[in-house]
């Protein structure tokens, strides 16, 4: 017999207790469209940490996504939390993680890999194809950056920090690590000469670590002469070089760069109508490549080692603004048999005298992200109030040049780190948002 209607049991829905909580995020929608937003956030699944973001710094990529909703040719697709330069707090810990406590300050090391890979399993995972990197559009759904109250982190990514390094030293980790790596890819000899072309933050890092690498020379270039006496003040490189700006004299064959004879390297043009670089020959680009590297090898050489005219030139050359011209001029300054590192990513498709690094033997290696570096560098912060031997990396809370205050303060930090000077005159070099 069939049972009645009354025996059958409602099915009992028990109310499911939910484990997020809200949090502010800073969300960019379209080129300058910066909003402060409400963003759920689960508790940190298996392997992760919940970390309250302290401090971010603000990077070239960040702007370049900032002012065109793309980096390159990476275009964003949908809504897109920047920041990548990281530090914070750990609030809360998930499952089957060790070796941390709420309460651990920690850096953070944002690009993820799958660990699985070959190229994982070789050591070299910032070139794992399946790389996931916070606040990049490459991923998608992109993977959201730092400029948020809180985010859940693998553990394995978060580096902990001693007492004595602060927030912002520690997100400056990040392009500190650049330089770290891409000096290692340099494997400069002790003794050696280097050039690095461009003074941001990463060509200023990567100067300071050509130094502690054993550089017994340094020289920076670029076309901010506040920003070559910052690193020369401060100890980050042992010479500099100011570059005018890329204009041309259409009447003659003057160079963007100052003539061969201009001591200061700071000339500009007194007549002819100024025009954009991109109308000059590749030839005449080539001669002012040229003209600039001999002024700057001229000013630098040391009179009694740099005898032998065919030996001229910087053991290493970095390139860190990823500039077509730049790499000219990186090929000209190198001496036969040394090296070009290519650090700044720019131009993706360049024109370059490749014969010059051919009949020369100058070797060029690319630099993508880094690898294996958290450690190095915060061994390298600890000592750096130390009494050891050798160079000591200049402080990286001084580089902190603008502090704002709060993820509602994102967008005049953004319209604040695209320049080069604030509204008083004063060097803009790292701008950071606080939380």
């Amino acid at each position: 017999m069939a049972p009645s209607a009354g025996c059958e049991h409602t099915p009992m829905h028990l109310p499911v207790l939910s484990t997020a909580s809200s949090i502010n995020a800073s969300v960019l929608h379209g080129p300058r469209d910066l909003r402060l937003e409400r963003r759920t956030i689960e508790e940190p699944e298996l392997g992760e940490l919940q970390v309250a973001v302290k401090t971010t710094g603000i990077c070239g990529s960040d702007i370049s996504y900032y002012k065109k909703f793309a980096n390159g040719d990476l275009c964003a697709c949908m809504p897109l939390s920047l920041g990548h330069e990281s530090s914070g707090v750990v609030v809360a810990i998930g499952p089957q993680v060790s070796g941390f406590s709420v309460g651990d300050r920690v850096a953070l090391e944002v690009g993820v890999a799958c660990g699985q890979c070959t190229i994982c399993r070789k050591g070299r995972y910032n070139l794992c194809k399946k790389m996931r990197f916070r606040s990049s559009a490459k991923s998608v759904p992109h993977y959201q950056g730092t400029l948020q109250e809180r985010i859940n982190h693998p553990a394995i990514w978060c580096h902990k920090l001693p007492d004595n390094i602060s927030f912002d030293a520690a997100a400056l980790l990040e392009p500190l690590s650049v330089g770290i790596h891409a000096v290692n890819r340099a494997s400069p000899a002790p003794g050696s000469t280097a050039l690095v072309l461009g003074a941001g933050t990463v060509g200023l890092l990567t100067a300071a670590m050509a130094r502690q690498a054993g550089c017994i020379q340094v020289t920076i270039t670029d076309v901010d002469q506040g920003r070559v006496d910052y690193a020369i003040s401060k100890g980050f490189a042992t010479h500099g070089y100011v570059v005018s700006r890329p204009l041309h004299i259409s009447s003659s064959s003057s160079s963007i760069f100052p003539n061969s004879n201009s001591s200061s390297g700071s000339s500009t043009p007194s007549d002819g109508i100024a025009t954009p670089y991109s109308t000059l020959s590749f030839r005449s680009s080539l001669d002012s490549a040229k003209a600039l590297a001999a002024d700057v090898l001229t000013q630098t050489q040391n009179p009694v080692l740099d005898r032998d005219d065919e030996d001229i030139g910087v053991d290493v050359t970095f390139e860190c603004t990823g500039k077509e011209v730049c790499m000219h001029t990186a090929l000209y300054a190198t001496r036969p048999g040394g090296k070009i590192i290519m650090v700044g990513m720019g131009t993706p498709i360049q024109t370059l005298p490749l014969s010059v690094a051919h009949l020369r033997e100058i070797d060029i290696l690319g630099v993508f992200r880094y690898a294996n570096t958290y450690a190095t560098g915060i061994r390298i912060l600890c000592n750096q109030k130390g009494s050891g031997a050798g160079f000591t990396l200049p402080s990286l809370d001084d580089m902190v040049t603008h502090r704002f205050k709060g993820l509602e303060n994102a967008k005049g930090a953004f319209e604040l780190a695209s320049r080069t000077m604030d509204d008083e005159g004063n060097l803009v070099l790292k701008v950071v948002i606080e939380a």
